[in-house]
């Protein structure tokens, strides 16, 4: 016996007993199972010096196994496996070190004995490296866009907006974004709106903060998702609903946007209700953006980088809102999963006179690209601003230029104009 005990929990036998065999020739006594009840039984039973742990499982997630095993203050040496992308096992790896865990390294499948070899042999490391990184192939948070604060006189309360849930005044506008380079529709960012009896149309500056400090943001949230996902299914099927007779003709598949509030990013069952409600949907998880402002995602950097790198896990885009705007912009695209990051609209409105806003929208393009994020600019409203995004090679264009937010019966129109020829902007 050598004192060296790895176990290894993974929902693929093969796998499992494949590791099992190559640390065997390392002199590791292995257990093996892909039940996490065993599992936990066995760390608490067997106290093994390394864990293989797959991150992709069906009944329980490794982000969630992780999450348990620093509760139970596991000392064992972690080894993060998946097929997944290298940025979201690399997340993964970071979320494992923030928890307090002694994580030996990441592993992307398909691996190589070498390999995992060389992270059983606990070789040292550079002081701060990722083991393994790259061996893979008026709110503070405004929930759906921007709009005018509602004035001064109107105090909105948390009772307000439960009435007005219970009411169904709240309701979802969509702005469409465009390829840059072909003038292609690309998808929908879904603007959440108030229809209040007697203010009229209010916009989310006007009452997501109470809705934050009230307690109501997740079923805010919520009412947005189950309006705007289900329209988006009918209106914009993938190749399964292909037949759907409310079903938009459009150029090719388009994205539906939702904004996420920093509240938000604590519940850990998040990840699977909005999974659950694009299933039942009929929507593809990877045709979903999710969207967070930088400062949302720091508010509590722990549990943002675990949720957000098991939204990823499920296949969901990831876009991090209003980028340039804040402290910790190169922090957050280091630290997580991200796919997408959205120039702000206050270099973007300015680029036609500031030479300052357009040498920072190139610098952010192309600092997206080179992370291998797309890369999209919003508040584009003239040509010129249009035709400089072209050059900097801009992936995704957003603002009155192209279309106003519109309610979802005035979408048709706005693509017929698109057909003939004419621009879409929202009246």
């Amino acid at each position: 016996m050598s004192g060296r005990r790895l176990l290894i929990l993974d929902d693929d036998p093969s796998i499992g007993q494949t590791m099992g065999l190559i640390a065997e020739t390392v002199r590791f006594d292995t257990r093996f199972t892909t039940d996490p009840e065993r599992f936990f039984a066995l760390v608490d039973e067997w106290t093994p010096t390394h864990i293989a742990l797959d991150l992709v499982m069906p009944s329980m997630d490794g982000v969630e196994v992780m999450v348990q095993l620093a509760r139970r203050g596991c000392r064992a040496r972690i080894i993060v496996t998946s097929g997944v992308g290298s940025r979201v096992l690399d997340a993964a790896g970071r979320s494992a070190e923030e928890h307090g865990l002694d994580i030996a390294g990441v592993l992307a499948k398909p691996f190589s004995p070498a390999a995992l070899r060389a992270l059983l042999a606990d070789a040292p490391l550079a002081p701060g490296a990722i083991p393994g990184a790259g061996a893979g192939a008026g709110a503070t948070f405004p929930l759906g866009g921007f709009g005018a604060e509602l004035s001064a006189t109107f105090v909105v309360t948390v009772d307000d907006l439960r009435r007005a849930l219970a009411d169904h005044e709240i309701e979802v506008h969509y702005q469409p974004k465009i390829d840059c380079a072909s003038g292609r529709l690309a998808g929908f960012e879904a603007l959440v709106r108030w229809r209040h009896p007697l203010r009229g149309l209010v916009s989310p500056g006007g009452f997501v903060r109470v809705a934050e400090e009230g307690g109501v943001i997740d079923a805010l949230t919520d009412r947005v998702l189950d309006l705007s996902l289900p329209w988006f299914g009918r209106s914009f099927p993938g190749p399964a609903g292909a037949g759907a007779v409310q079903a938009l003709q459009v150029e090719g598949a388009v994205s539906l946007s939702v904004n996420i509030s920093a509240r938000s990013l604590r519940d850990m069952q998040l990840a699977d209700r909005i999974d659950a409600r694009c299933a039942a949907a009929g929507i593809a998880p990877s045709r979903l953006i999710l969207e967070l402002t930088e400062t949302s995602a720091m508010e509590d950097p722990v549990a943002s980088l675990d949720l957000l790198t098991r939204l990823r896990m499920k296949g969901f885009q990831l876009s991090i809102d209003d980028f340039g705007t804040g402290f910790s912009s190169m922090l957050q695209l280091v630290r997580l999963p991200f796919s997408e990051m959205k120039v702000d609209r206050s270099f973007v409105m300015t680029l036609n006179r500031s030479q300052e806003s357009r040498a920072v929208v190139r610098s952010v393009v192309e600092l997206g690209h080179s992370l291998g994020l797309r890369c999209t600019a919003e508040g584009v409203e003239d040509e010129r601003a249009l035709d400089y995004l072209r050059q900097v090679g801009c992936d995704l264009a957003q603002g009155y230029l192209i279309g106003r937010p519109m309610p979802a019966a005035e979408i048709p129109g706005w693509l017929a104009r698109r057909r003939s020829g004419r621009r879409g902007f929202a009246h």
